[in-house]
């Protein structure tokens, strides 16, 4: 099962590089052009630089060439000893400050065959080539993966919260008031006792499908090219290990935006969605989320279709056994979430967008805010939009252990984790 080991992270020398707070950044994929030159702005130092390269004819080669620079300067640094990180995102959520914490280890990377790394959701191929040409120019994790495990007893959690019970070695507030937590735990009895705790589980990919497939291609190539062998460190990939019930967990939904159909008209939309679902309109959004909590809560497959002007209608499925016959090729698992019901039975069957459609994002747009799938229709900037629910955690885990995937953007793991408080140098054992 899930082999996991310490490393000598590396990380900032803040006395040469300055305050931490400027030198980490969000994930490299939502971050636009403008925020990252304002961060180097900021900083000159900012990770950015290596975990989003834009400098050079050769973006990827130059930030081998900056991480070299920054290593013989002494701003990056590696820990004396082998360690497992700690590490703790406190956040605001659903009207409530929350907090979630688990520990950054090296982790063995499997074939997904192999049942012991299960993903939940397909990748796009250009993200992974990006994250390839990056590792081969650095041989290094900038950033990690975030991932779930079982654990009935929180045996695991219980240990981690006992070796964070002081202040922070590491600790900043970012601009969107999340608090970042690093403590580093050398204790060689403390990490055996980890190690052991996860002999026996499977871990469950929450967020960075395209690394984690990155490291698996990484490791071959690398073998193929005579650069390590089996057992070497690179067969490991930087990860975050999270209890899948830690109650600090927050899954958001991503809504659907649709524009640019050909002859969309809301009226056929309804009328053919009256064979499998419930409809009932509404005249304002103010109480759009209240209802569809009300759904979730009761276990009911439901979400809204907008329409724009305050315009909405609950579409709530009648019947779940329909999903058998749409989807008899997947299981129960993957058959009975909102997005399959969504996209079978609407997006689909009704207005004719599929699944290539939704990979390439031609008349689809993916989008968190709430907001800003109610705002964007009201400009005409899209036709309607479909406000969903938070795909559960435990679904995540079932669809995985079914050996399947979600469509994509099915889940927004929230808050996400920065980049830059501790670095994997796969060189470095």
């Amino acid at each position: 099962m899930a082999v996991i080991k310490p490393f000598r992270g590396m990380r900032f020398d803040t006395e040469k590089a300055g305050e931490l707070k400027t030198l980490c950044c969000p994930p490299y994929d939502i971050i636009s052009e403008e925020e990252r030159k304002e961060f180097i702005k900021q900083n000159e130092y900012n990770v950015i630089r290596l975990e989003l390269p834009k400098e050079g004819e050769d973006v990827y080669a130059r930030a081998g060439e900056v991480l070299d620079m920054w290593r013989a300067k002494g701003v990056l640094i590696h820990e004396d000893k082998p360690a497992i990180y700690i590490y703790e995102m406190e956040f605001n959520a659903y009207n409530k400050r929350r907090s979630v914490k688990g520990m950054i280890a090296r982790v063995k990377v499997e074939e997904f065959s192999k049942g012991v790394i299960l993903p939940h959701e397909f990748t796009l191929s250009k993200a992974k080539t990006d994250r390839f040409n990056l590792m081969k120019a650095t041989n290094c994790n900038f950033s990690q993966i975030y991932a779930l495990y079982m654990d009935s007893e929180h045996t695991t959690l219980k240990t981690i919260d006992e070796q964070s019970d002081f202040d922070a070695q590491y600790e900043f507030t970012d601009d969107d008031n999340i608090t970042h937590r690093l403590w580093v735990c050398t204790d060689e009895a403390v990490i055996a006792k980890l190690i052991k705790d996860f002999a026996d589980r499977k871990l469950y990919i929450a967020d960075g499908h395209h690394r984690y497939e990155t490291a698996v291609n990484y490791r071959n190539w690398c073998r193929e090219n005579g650069i390590s062998k089996e057992g070497d460190p690179q067969d490991y990939q930087m990860i975050y290990l999270v209890d899948m019930e830690h109650p600090g967990l927050i899954v958001f939904p991503t809504h659907r935006l649709v524009r640019d159909l050909e002859s969309f008209d809301k009226n056929k939309v309804l009328k053919s969605c009256e064979e499998y679902f419930d409809i009932e309109k509404f005249t304002s959004v103010g109480n759009m989320n209240t209802v569809l909590t009300k759904q979730y809560k009761e276990g009911k497959k439901a979400f809204a279709f907008y329409c724009g002007k305050g315009e909405w209608y609950l579409l709530t499925l009648k019947d779940l056994a329909v999903m058998d016959s749409v989807l008899p090729e997947l299981s129960p698992a993957s058959r009975q979430l909102d997005v399959s019901v969504l996209h079978s039975l609407v997006l689909e069957k009704t207005m004719g967008i599929d699944k290539e459609n939704m990979a390439n994002q031609i008349n689809l747009t993916y989008t968190k805010f709430f907001e800003e799938a109610i705002m964007k229709v009201d400009k005409g900037e899209f036709q309607c939009s479909f406000i969903l629910n938070p795909t559960r955690v435990t679904e995540i885990r079932d669809v995985a252990a079914a050996g399947e995937k979600m469509p994509q953007k099915s889940t927004y793991f929230y808050p996400k984790m920065i980049t830059g408080m501790v670095m994997n140098d796969i060189s470095v054992e």
